[in-house]
């Protein structure tokens, strides 16, 4: 029997398939009670399970970034699915066919990666030319780039998500540069590369997407611009001049603002036109895949809109086609 993906769940369903454990959580309900938590993932989509009355041992082999066979009912809850769970066992990686699981494939990542390259390495701008140079040489460093989801759980939330992300705005930067001349496109392009690049170092993709403790403790804000100042050393050392003071500081605070308000963790608000311009697309870009993302996974079918999406606090309309 072919495996349903999460996409193809409906309420009141029974359920007995193979899930990548994306999140794994213990938690206690009002009487004291433990019960397991868990994110369940495959290529279309993730889905929560929970499974009551448990203990530390019974659910010792659930581990993120592992499979699971998850055995239980689909259940509308608050308007969202949820799975409860009777069965949770673990499942070698060997008797999984990861094609089941991957959300963007090889060929594309290979694809992403030459047009960032392309647009990184014609730059007119010799500093900045130098500069992306120095980031993508560091074969780690794209490595982890090529792996490395843009959210936990929000948007472009699979291996090689950051950089899908980061090829869309470079793309838009282009276009919108075209609209608004006076704006300095190599700039805002290198603004775009940086500004989450922190988060190859932040996410960990080893076992399921969780943070590392640099990621906790610091921030890809924070990390971003030790990483920039690192390579602007190695641009110094590689030209023998120095790296113009204006152009770092326009970079650092490209990073340090890109989320644009305090109340969502920018430490200076935007404050030049590059900076602006790159929150703006930035939010654009992730707000788009939020809304695309759940229209296409709503299991409600016959509806015209979602479900309730809390994390948007709305429904979205899908429309009457």
């Amino acid at each position: 029997m072919s495996r349903r993906f999460v996409t193809d769940l409906k309420d009141g369903e029974i359920v007995d398939d193979v899930f990548l454990v994306s999140d794994k959580q213990l938690r206690a309900n009002r009487n004291a009670a433990l019960y397991l938590s868990v994110d369940l993932r495959d290529k279309t989509g993730m889905i929560n399970g929970r499974m009551w009355n448990v203990s530390e041992d019974s659910c010792s082999g659930v581990q993120s970034g592992g499979y699971v066979r998850a055995r239980g009912k689909v259940q509308l809850f608050q308007g969202t699915l949820q799975l409860i769970l009777t069965h949770c066992d673990p499942v070698s990686a060997v008797s999984v066919d990861p094609v089941d699981f991957e959300q963007i494939s090889s060929v594309k990542i290979d694809q992403l990666m030459e047009k960032l390259r392309s647009v990184l390495l014609g730059f007119e701008n010799s500093h900045l030319r130098t500069l992306m140079e120095c980031f993508l040489v560091d074969e780690a460093l794209m490595h982890g780039l090529a792996e490395t989801p843009a959210g936990v759980k929000a948007h472009h939330a699979y291996p090689g998500g950051l950089l899908e992300h980061l090829v869309t705005l470079l793309d838009s930067a282009e276009k919108i540069c075209a609209v608004y001349a006076e704006l300095d496109v190599e700039l805002l392009q290198s603004g775009v590369f940086l500004h989450d690049i922190g988060k190859v170092r932040e996410l960990s993709c080893e076992s399921g997407f969780n943070y590392t403790d640099e990621g906790q403790l610091l921030g890809h804000l924070m990390i971003g611009v030790e990483m920039l100042t690192e390579k602007i050393r190695r641009v110094t050392e590689l030209t023998n001049e120095p790296f113009p003071q204006e152009l770092e500081w326009r970079l650092k605070h490209m990073i340090l603002s890109h989320h644009g308000t305090y109340e969502f963790g920018s430490p200076r608000l935007p404050m030049t036109p590059e900076a602006v311009t790159l929150h703006m697309i930035d939010n654009l870009d992730a707000k788009l895949h939020e809304f695309h993302r759940a229209i296409n996974d709503d299991p409600n079918s016959g509806s015209h809109w979602t479900l309730y999406i809390p994390r948007l606090d709305r429904k979205i309309f899908k429309g009457t086609k």
